[in-house]
């Protein structure tokens, strides 16, 4: 692909690392003039070090306040938003219900349903008065726990078909001026997905020795995939050879829904 997004001015959110930051990568190869929040000052630092061309926000994603900094940074530096992809996201390393204590399960739901659910709602709601001018479109990250059982823990899978019933409600909601699409990628590389603080997990990461045999052992395309690989899912929701798609989602998970 090459100038797919020539001209787009688009706000990436969770954009230090992961599929957020190959989505900044991808978006500024294929033309498209870049803004991005990300809520780590170290990931902020580097990413504006190695793409001078991006205007980066820190700031806290669950938040109107940088959701709000983030649009008007868009806005003021390239005159108006015509994409919005969320990324942001918590993991629970597959606990259950049953492996949750219950007086740790209030402080689990909010962290987990606040960045995995309550940063998408902010960000489109900061982002709709300029999309709806251009005519723009949003794409947000499902999962593949969107889709299927024990792709996560009780708490990581229902926040994700959450994501998956914003895509379909903001779809209907907003259209006819602003298409609303997800990606919904399977076991990633190099993610840096943290688990979540109130379960004492915030330490812990997905990445092991194994971790693409494992990821390939899954799929029926027997493939371990890296965010670059997710990304043109993204490029292409978000082009206008996708004009006529809204209420959609694009699996990149090496064949999850063939599998028995």
């Amino acid at each position: 692909m090459t100038g797919w997004l020539e001209g787009k001015r688009a706000l990436i959110v969770g954009a230090g690392s992961g599929i957020g930051r190959a989505v900044v990568d991808a978006y500024v190869e294929e033309g498209a003039r870049v803004a991005a929040l990300e809520i780590d000052p170290a990931k902020c630092e580097v990413l504006a070090a190695e793409h001078a061309e991006v205007c980066v926000v820190q700031g806290d994603a669950t938040t109107r306040a940088a959701n709000d900094r983030a649009v008007e940074s868009v806005l003021e530096s390239y005159g108006r938003l015509d994409v919005l992809v969320c990324c942001v996201g918590i993991f629970d390393f597959y606990r259950s219900l049953a492996d949750i204590d219950a007086d740790q399960l209030d402080g689990a739901f909010d962290e987990l349903f606040g960045i995995n659910v309550r940063s998408h709602l902010h960000a489109v709601k900061a982002a709709m008065p300029a999309l709806r001018e251009s005519g723009g479109s949003v794409v947000l990250t499902e999962s593949t726990s969107s889709y299927y059982p024990s792709r996560g823990g009780v708490l990581y899978v229902a926040s994700k078909f959450a994501v998956r019933g914003l895509v379909t409600t903001l779809a209907y909601e907003l259209a006819p001026d602003v298409r609303v699409n997800g990606v919904a990628p399977g076991g990633t590389l190099g993610t840096d997905l943290r688990g979540l603080a109130s379960l004492g997990l915030d330490e812990a990461r997905l990445e092991s020795p194994d971790r693409a045999a494992e990821l390939a052992a899954r799929t029926p395309l027997a493939v371990a995939l890296s965010g670059a690989d997710h990304a043109g899912s993204y490029v292409f929701l978000a082009s206008d050879r996708a004009r006529g798609i809204t209420g959609r989602t694009v699996h990149t998970d090496g064949g999850m829904g063939i599998k028995v």
